[in-house]
C-alpha cells in the first residue's frame, strides 16, 4: 500500500512504537501524521525533536470518544497503539485497563468506521493468548472487540484488523535497557527466572508487521510475525560478554502475572491460520455451533497441533543473539559511550 499523501492517525503515538512509526511514515511521504495522546510533555518533546510540519499533535484520550472524533476527521489509516501495557500496573488497577484497552479501543474503531477511514490496525500482544493477567485479558477482549466490529462491516467499508507480537527489544520498559543500566552501574543483573524465554523482535520488525497488515488485511484478521527467541539468562550473559563485564546474575523470581514463555498463537488459532512465509494470518473463528464435533467426535488433527510460543520457535545461540543485538541503535550507542 502506498502511504504517499495519506493522513495517518497514531493513537498513543508518543511511545516507542509511535515514534518509530512516525519515522517510517515520514520516510514514505505521508501528507499528515496525527499523534493522539494525553501526555502534553511527551508531545512537546516529540514536536521539538522532530521539527516536521507533517506531524500534528492532538491532546486527548481514547477513553473520551469526543477527543477521538476530533482527531479522526479526514484520516485515511489508523494505527491504534494506545494502551495500558505494564503487567503489574494492570494487575493492581484492572478497571483502568478495561477503560483504556477495551472501551478505548471500541471508541477508536467506532470513530474510524463513522469517519470512513480505510483501515484500522490494532496493536495486540502475546499476553492476549490464553491470558493469565489483567493486561492480557483486556487485550484479548480488545481483539474480540475488533473482530466483532469487523463482522458488521462489508467490502469497501473500514477494514479492522489486529497485529500481535511479544516484547519489543529496547522498547520502553523492556529488559535490555534495564540490563545495560545495571551493567553500567556495576549492579547485579536481576533475572526473574533463568529458563524464561522471550521472542526477539525489533521495533522495525514490528513496524513492518503493521504495514504488512495494512497491505493484506481482510476483516477481522490477526497477523503474527514469526520470530526467534532466547532465554532471559542467555540474553543477560550475552550482554555481559558484549560489555566485557562480570556482574552477578541474581534470580529474583517471577513478577505479578508474568508468564514463563510468550505464546503468539494457540493451536486452535493455528488450525485456521494461513502461513504467509514470515507471517501467520489468523482469521476470526466463523465455525457454526456443531456440538458433536466438540463433545463426541473430537478432532485428532487439532490435537496434533502445538501452540506457537517462545519455547518452541527457533532458539538463538549466543553468537546469533549478539549479532541481532548489534543491529539495535540503543545497544550500539551504549557500547560506544
Amino acid at each position: 500500500m502506498s502511504l504517499d499523501a495519506k493522513t495517518v492517525l497514531i493513537t498513543g503515538g508518543t511511545g516507542s512504537f509511535g515514534k518509530t512509526m512516525a519515522n517510517y511514515l515520514l520516510d514514505r511521504g505521508c501528507k499528515e501524521i496525527r499523534i493522539l495522546s494525553r501526555d502534553e510533555a511527551k508531545q512537546e518533546e516529540m514536536r521539538i525533536a522532530y521539527g516536521r510540519p507533517e506531524l500534528k499533535f492532538y491532546i486527548g484520550d481514547v477513553r473520551d470518544r469526543q477527543s477521538v472524533d476530533k482527531a479522526m476527521r479526514g484520516v485515511d489509516l489508523v494505527f491504534h497503539a494506545a494502551a495500558l501495557k505494564q503487567v503489574p500496573s494492570c494487575e493492581f488497577f484492572p478497571l483502568e485497563a478495561v477503560k483504556t484497552n477495551i472501551l478505548g479501543s471500541q471508541n477508536v474503531i467506532d470513530s474510524a468506521v463513522e469517519a470512513g477511514v480505510k483501515s484500522v490496525v490494532c496493536l495486540s500482544t502475546d499476553k492476549a493468548v490464553m491470558p493469565v493477567n489483567a493486561m492480557g485479558m483486556t487485550k484479548a477482549l480488545m481483539e474480540k472487540t475488533a473482530q466483532a466490529a469487523s463482522r458488521q462491516l462489508g467490502e469497501g467499508e473500514t477494514t479492522v484488523s489486529c497485529v500481535r507480537y511479544g516484547n519489543v527489544m529496547c522498547s520502553r520498559g523492556s529488559v535490555i535497557p534495564l540490563f545495560i543500566k545495571q551493567i553500567k552501574e556495576g549492579k547485579p543483573l536481576t533475572i526473574t527466572e533463568a529458563s524464561m524465554t522471550r521472542f526477539m523482535l525489533s521495533l522495525p520488525d514490528a513496524i513492518e508487521l503493521v504495514n504488512f497488515a495494512f497491505e493484506n488485511a481482510r476483516q477481522g484478521d490477526i497477523f503474527i510475525k514469526k520470530a526467534p527467541a532466547c532465554t532471559v539468562k542467555l540474553l543477560a550473559e550475552t550482554l555481559l560478554d558484549m560489555f566485557g563485564a562480570d556482574n552477578e546474575l541474581r534470580v529474583i523470581g517471577m513478577r505479578h502475572g508474568e508468564k514463563l514463555y510468550e505464546t503468539l498463537a494457540s493451536r486452535e488459532e493455528l488450525r485456521r491460520s494461513e502461513d504467509m512465509g514470515d507471517y501467520y494470518r489468523v482469521s476470526f473463528d466463523d465455525r457454526d455451533l456443531n456440538y458433536g464435533k466438540y463433545f463426541t467426535e473430537g478432532d485428532v488433527e487439532e490435537a496434533a497441533v502445538d501452540d506457537y510460543h517462545s519455547h518452541n520457535t527457533y532458539q538463538l545461540n549466543k553468537h546469533e543473539l549478539k549479532e541481532l543485538l548489534l543491529t539495535l541503535p540503543e545497544v550500539r550507542d551504549a557500547l560506544d559511550s
